[in-house]
């Protein structure tokens, strides 16, 4: 007041209320804005949690297969960390090489675009420090990313971070964030990204492990049906020593199974000529074919007899690329991939084990090795 003289009990009274009641209101803004604090963090977290989920989801429903982890992560990235563009890089020799993206700031082709490993790119810079490495501005920084400067003109980015995919400290990728603005990514943001990069890793590590498992596991249940294969025609040979026939026939139904082949004929040469011992599934106008043509005398037309005149195994990939080949022989049985392994006894051939494919597919140095041995045997 202007004038003197006191304020009334009443008054003092009034004012005390009112005092209480803005300390009220201070109170009530302060918990309510805790409480919107708090459950905006809750909601960053369960986000979080639910992403994170979801990635782990898509891996182990397709361990093997990383696109649909690339993609998830990408795209999870890219929402939760408030950035324009995600991206997903492996490297491949000295480039970085592209194998996800999401967002509206465009890269090339998905398993087409690279950039190379080099200081002057965020990503490159990223992975040969082995550190995350954020630019405020790339637009402005000519300087110290003169690469990057220039892409960040061409596709109208300009605040970028990426965070290299390290594996037992070696560097196997990067992941990568963009925005349009000039705005850094905060720590928490920092922090998420490099949970994705993580999984990122684990995900790849898992891909490289099942597979190598799968290989070892396929080798084994190889090397099982190889080894149950000889102790059948082995035992075959044991309990028939006198009559070769059973174990030719063991030998061709073997020789079928394990190769992958279409079909698979046994020959028997005499010294002058080559007479059909056994044959598995070959049709019926093959067998006729067979039986036309055989016995006859060693030449380079059929691989077969290739097989006796040179002593040695004959592999054509594919008979129409085989100038020796005389097609003529494949009526009724059509082959196209043909593999022959003579017989050998002291150096001399004895007979043959062919096998072949109806379409053009190479055999592998496994089956050329599991048909010596059944020739041997």
């Amino acid at each position: 007041r202007a004038e003197a003289g006191g304020f009334s009990d009443s008054q003092i009274e009034l004012l005390k209320t009112f005092a209480d009641q803005a300390a009220i209101a201070i109170e009530n803004a302060r918990l309510f804005s805790e409480l919107q604090s708090k459950n905006a963090d809750i909601l960053q977290a369960l986000d979080r949690e639910t992403a994170t989920g979801e990635i782990l989801r898509v891996i182990s429903s397709s361990p093997t297969d990383l696109q649909p982890v690339f993609d998830t992560i990408a795209r999870s990235a890219a929402r939760l960390c408030e950035a324009f563009a995600a991206a997903i890089f492996r490297l491949e020799a000295d480039r970085l090489h592209l194998v996800a993206h999401h967002g509206l700031i465009p890269y090339g082709r998905v398993g087409e675009f690279s950039i190379p490993v080099i200081r002057g790119m965020v990503g490159g810079r990223a992975l040969l420090e082995r550190r995350p490495v954020q630019v405020e501005d790339l637009l402005a920084a000519v300087d110290e990313y003169p690469e990057g400067s220039e892409t960040a003109q061409q596709w109208g980015l300009r605040t970028m971070l990426a965070i290299p995919l390290t594996r037992d400290g070696v560097a196997i990728g990067a992941i990568a964030l963009r925005r349009t603005e000039v705005q850094l990514f905060n720590e928490r943001q920092i922090g998420l990204l490099q949970t994705f990069a993580d999984q990122a890793v684990i995900a790849i590590e898992n891909a490289r492990l099942l597979t190598e498992l799968q290989t070892k596991n396929t080798d084994l249940l190889e090397a099982l049906e190889q080894q149950t294969a000889t102790s059948e025609i082995l035992r075959v040979i044991s309990s028939s020593p006198t009559d070769v026939q059973p174990v030719f026939d063991a030998i061709a139904r073997e020789a079928v199974r394990l190769c992958g082949a279409s079909y698979s004929v046994v020959g028997r040469y005499d010294g002058a000529l080559i007479h059909l011992a056994a044959y598995e599934h070959v049709g019926p106008e093959g067998v006729q074919a067979l039986k036309e043509r055989l016995p006859l005398r060693p030449s380079r037309g059929p691989t077969t007899a290739r097989a006796i005149l040179d002593r040695a195994v004959v592999h054509v990939p594919d008979v129409l690329e085989d100038a020796e080949y005389d097609t003529s022989i494949a009526r009724g049985i059509q082959n196209r991939s043909t593999l022959a392994v003579p017989m050998l006894r002291h150096g001399e051939p004895i007979g043959t084990i062919s096998v072949g494919r109806l379409e053009p597919r190479p055999f592998t140095d496994k089956q050329i090795l599991l048909l010596q041995t059944f020739a041997d045997q």
